[in-house]
């Protein structure tokens, strides 16, 4: 059976002006032409500001057409723009817990983003796989909450992190361009084990 699904993906961080825009753009790169809507929100955004001109330069720098990050307005998360998520990739621990006070039934599918790639990281493929394919249905949403589910399932069994702040991608605004690097680099580092699980979800 072909499944028309569009699996939605939200990531959120404080403003929406650096670090979640940046992974929204620089995951829809990585996805193209996968059935999957990447979108972003703060949790004390302002209305329509632009990005950062040093994160527009780092999205640009990491593959993203330079046309794109100009057209960013940030948006404030609320439950209406939370609700319609698979997947919600917090750029942080503060907005991981703000996400689920606001909706408590997005626990099992809300994530840090730097944690859905520590939790997964030695999950084998074929585990995915096993996960996505015991889901009730074989839609690319059913399939992408199973595997979220065993993720989920993993907190408390890998083995916990000496320093929380490992689970958090470093905030860059209003600091140097050192720390901006350091957080580009932090969000490239876990994408790819989100961009597995997506593929596994759609396959």
């Amino acid at each position: 059976m072909i499944w028309i699904d569009v699996l939605s993906i939200l990531t959120v961080c404080t403003g929406n002006v650096c670090r979640s825009p940046l992974a929204e753009q620089i995951l829809t790169q990585r996805l193209g032409g996968l059935p999957v809507l990447i979108e972003s929100a703060g949790t004390h955004a302002r209305e329509g500001m632009g990005m950062t001109r040093q994160a527009m330069d780092r999205a640009a720098s990491s593959g993203v057409p330079m046309d794109v990050p100009p057209t960013h307005a940030a948006r404030y998360l609320n439950d209406e723009r939370l609700r319609p998520a698979d997947l919600v990739l917090a750029m942080a621990r503060e907005h991981r817990r703000g996400i689920v006070e606001l909706n408590p039934s997005f626990l099992r599918r809300t994530f840090t983003l730097r944690e859905l790639h520590r939790l997964t990281a030695n999950v084998t493929h074929d585990s995915l796989e096993l996960a996505a394919s015991s889901a009730p249905s074989q839609s690319p949403a059913s399939r992408l909450s199973a595997v979220l589910a065993l993720a989920a399932g993993l907190r408390g069994t890998v083995e916990p992190v000496a320093d929380p702040e490992i689970d958090d991608v470093v905030d860059p605004f209003g600091r140097s361009a050192e720390v901006y690097d350091l957080s580009v680099r932090q969000i490239q580092e876990a994408l790819p084990s989100v961009e597995r699980i997506i593929r596994v979800a759609v396959a």
